[in-house]
């Protein structure tokens, strides 16, 4: 006979872990997967969990050369816990999952499910089906199934949000294999997009960032070469969006109406992150990157005339086959030129069906070492030259969450200025949250960081603090057990739409 106090005990609780690797545009697709997961009825892990979640889930990358070696040796380390634990489950996502369909549950056999990069939503399916049928679950959607912007997310922050305006590529860079494996540029409607947007400022989010594979290509899907730099002026116009952001842009698609947008509206931030790739012509010619370095230049000398306080970054790729030392030299001019605030560099990876992976003239690893060396200490000079720029400014920063790793020992918090700069800054005596803004004078300036080391000139507290304050209170309160039933099967009803409105690694 069962009692009352045995009744009220909680049903166990399902927990969940997404391991993320590569560019933004996984990270967006691990937020989307996760809030698939809750609604299906499990609970996120608790931080540190290693494993021991009942549901882990790899969304992988296939840009690294490794990408496969990384994977397997994860799954390798999960397999005696897998073993050890019945009804454990595993999946296994994105790129490397979309290009290795036929080859994961071969070389790793506890694996439960493996999807694709156009079918995210089918996830709480898959398991499910995986857990009754007792065996592996393949599915690879070869075109995308539903844009991941419109399925359900557990969003990492309460005040910052990524919104997907487009996905796939119509470029073909010898060096990427993202196009093979996210597919052609499909584009959302702008009205969707907008809505969205207006969908999050009212949930509390006050910035966001425009994401596409290669964002200001967007419009070439719906026959609007426009359509982005009119994507920027409408965001300016809703209530409460203080800041907006985009990436990546492709040099080939940078127009002066994009520019304008930029320069004229007010809540875009003044920053851009461009890729470079190379400098030189030869080695742009041979990536099929469709710019060459005057373009290149006359993009950057174009912003910096209509945003003076703009901070560009850019990616770099060193050693690509056959650069030569001139090819190289030309990488330095242009970042000589163009003084970055910041440079994402990589030595060149070969990217297994790639056109590059297989062409003449390969660069011994010793010499692309050196190269890289070189750039990344020039690159460490520009920036701290261009960080003492500011030094004596003074700006509005919003509050970050956990930007600063020394921020307890030294009482100080940190934030992201308009340009995206990381500050340090002193803490003040009232409350500030994350998302609220704080007015500071730059005092002091690091290669990759500036301190703001005198009294906080002001404090805004802000409807995305606000948000902020509401989740944590919402975790502190969460009880220890949760009611919950077996995972629910299907793909969760779309969200309700409101009314009105990637990189080299």
């Amino acid at each position: 006979m069962t009692s009352s106090s045995d009744r009220s005990q909680p049903v166990d609780v399902k927990t969940y872990e997404v391991r993320t690797y590569g560019c933004q545009m996984n990270v967006h697709d691990s937020e989307r997967l996760a809030g698939l997961l809750e609604g299906a009825g499990y609970v996120r892990a608790p931080e540190g969990s290693d494993g021991d979640a009942d549901v882990v889930v790899f969304n992988t990358c296939a840009v690294r050369e490794n990408a496969d070696n990384r994977l397997y040796g994860n799954l390798g380390r999960l397999a005696p816990k897998k073993a050890s634990r019945p009804g454990m489950q595993i999946a296994v996502g994105g790129c490397l999952a979309q290009k290795d369909r036929d080859t994961i549950v071969k070389k790793a056999p506890w694996v439960d499910v493996v999807f694709g990069t156009h079918n995210i939503g089918k996830l709480p399916v898959l398991l499910e089906r995986a857990r009754v049928q007792e065996e592996a679950q393949v599915e690879i959607a070869e075109s995308l199934e539903a844009f991941p912007s419109t399925l359900p997310t557990r969003r990492e922050s309460a005040y910052a949000a990524w919104v997907s305006i487009s996905v796939g590529c119509n470029n073909t860079c010898t060096f990427c294999i993202v196009p093979a494996l996210r597919g052609k540029e499909k584009d959302r409607r702008p009205g969707d997009i907008l809505a969205e947007i207006e969908a999050l400022v009212g949930e509390g989010v006050s910035e966001i960032t425009l994401l596409g594979q290669n964002v200001n290509a967007y419009g070439s899907d719906i026959g609007d070469r426009e359509a982005f730099s009119k994507l920027l002026r409408a965001c300016g116009k809703i209530d409460g969006l203080e800041r907006v952001r985009f990436t990546s842009p492709h040099p080939r698609d940078f127009t002066d109406d994009v520019i304008a947008a930029m320069a004229e509206t007010p809540n875009v931030m003044p920053q851009l992150h461009m890729p470079l790739q190379s400098g030189s012509d030869t080695v742009l010619k041979a990536m099929r990157r469709s710019y060459r370095q005057e373009r290149y230049l006359g993009i950057i000398e174009k912003v910096r005339a209509a945003i003076p306080h703009a901070a560009i970054s850019t990616d770099i790729i060193v050693g690509f086959p056959g650069e030569t030392e001139e090819d190289f030299e030309q990488t330095l001019h242009v970042v000589r030129e163009a003084r970055f605030a910041q440079a994402f560099t990589f030595q060149y990876s070969k990217r297994p069906g790639t056109p590059a992976a297989t062409m003449e003239g390969q660069i011994p690893k010793a010499v692309v070492q050196a190269r890289y060396e070189r750039l990344v200490a020039l690159q460490e000079e520009i920036s701290w030259d261009e960080n003492k720029k500011q030094v004596g400014r003074t700006l509005e920063l919003m509050v970050a969450e956990g930007e600063g790793r020394k921020d307890d020992a030294t009482r100080r918090l940190s934030g992201r200025a308009p340009d995206n700069r990381l500050v340090h800054f002193t803490k003040p005596d009232q409350d500030v949250r994350p998302g609220d803004i704080v007015t500071v004078e730059i005092t002091y300036a690091a290669p990759h960081h500036l301190l703001a080391e005198g009294p906080v000139l002001d404090v805004r507290r802000t409807r995305a603090g606000d948000a902020w304050e509401k989740r944590t209170a919402e975790k502190a309160a969460a009880p220890a057990g949760v009611m919950l039933g077996l995972p629910k099967v299907g793909v969760p009803a779309p969200l309700p739409v409101a009314t009105g409105g990637c990189s080299v690694d």
